[in-house]
């Protein structure tokens, strides 16, 4: 039997793809190497790291301490490690690695090197991965790890994915991929600014098995106002894989944050769940100390560390779009 772990059971390392200078970050590569390093040593502070690099020595140079951190030197497009890296399940008790197709979300950009990413790190996990004929980023898919998925409609179900199959045999994929009773899709909600058409890690997360914080947007003048609202009202009414409703738990919407012209998603939802602690974008925004706040008492064990992540919203994604998490068993060869 396969079981689709939650993000906030216990982990074995993540996974971080340091920018470089092929990537889009190249216009301001310094900035952004500075928000990596940032990431890569709070997490550093609690377990283990695994950084892929284009230039390992290079890499290592940023580092004053290599504690917690593995370098390991892999060719890529990018840099965002939850929708290119390999997705951990249980089978039989053990670990498996599934790999699914990388494309950019859907085609929009070039993406072979980052797809070819998880075949080439096999050799670096001490678990078997076995390929999967199936479009899916890890930002799409969200797990109480009691057999319960929490996708969105827009981005799972969309033709630029997976075109070939029905919703219901894309559905049937999933519950066999991930040992899933139920699946529940959310059809509300997006981001201004986001290319990944709309992944659940942007809007609403699993805290606990019967706990989803969500995006709420009060300003009836902002565009988000409507979709939100009833992103919300369709997760009143969801329940879990025993028909029992969830715990909604509301995060703030920051102001609306532009580069130049475009607005750009900045969401208090893009947090990371590590095994001591929990990592948080924030944004010099009015409402961080409320998003903190608020992730810190449902994360009452945990200490709630926040991560500026301003740069990296200009690139249309934030911090746990750029990390991937490995659970128990899944660890690294030795």
């Amino acid at each position: 039997m396969r079981r689709l772990p939650a993000e906030f059971e216990e982990q074995s390392f993540i996974q971080v793809v340091f920018p470089h200078s092929k990537s889009d970050w190249n216009d301001y590569l310094e900035e952004a190497q500075k928000n990596f390093i940032a990431i890569i040593n709070a997490i550093a502070m609690y377990q283990q790291c695994l950084v892929v690099c284009d230039d390992l020595s290079s890499v290592k140079a940023h580092f004053n301490s290599h504690t917690n951190i593995h370098f390991v030197q892999i060719p890529t497009n990018d840099t965002w490690a939850r929708d290119s890296s390999a997705i951990t399940v249980y089978e039989d008790g053990k670990a498996l690695l599934l790999d699914f197709s990388f494309t950019a979300w859907g085609g929009k950009f070039d993406a072979h090197l980052d797809n070819e990413m998880s075949q080439r790190l096999s050799t670096v996990y001490d678990a078997p991965m076995k390929c999967m004929d199936f479009i899916l980023e890890g930002g799409a898919i969200e797990s109480n790890g009691k057999g319960t998925l929490l996708i969105t409609s827009e981005c799972v179900f969309n033709p630029n994915r997976n075109s070939r199959l029905s919703k219901d045999e894309s559905l049937d994929v999933l519950k066999e991929a991930f040992g899933v009773s139920k699946i529940i899709s959310l059809d509300h909600g997006y981001l201004k600014g986001d290319d990944t058409d709309s992944h659940i890690d942007t809007l609403a997360r699993f805290t606990d098995e019967s706990t989803i914080v969500y995006l709420k947007c009060d300003d009836k003048e902002d565009e988000h106002y409507e979709a939100l609202q009833a992103m919300e009202e369709q997760l009143k009414g969801f329940t879990d894989q025993d028909n029992k409703p969830f715990r909604l738990v509301p995060l703030p919407f920051t102001r609306a944050i532009y580069d130049e012209d475009e607005r750009l998603p900045a969401t208090y939802a893009n947090f990371l769940i590590m095994n001591e602690a929990v990592l948080v974008p924030v944004y010099n925004d009015a409402s961080d100390q409320q998003a903190l706040k608020t992730l810190q008492e449902v994360f009452p064990s945990r200490k709630i560390v926040p991560v500026d992540c301003s740069t990296l919203i200009r690139q249309h994604g934030s911090l746990h779009c750029v990390t991937m998490q490995f659970p128990y068993k899944a660890n690294l060869k030795k």
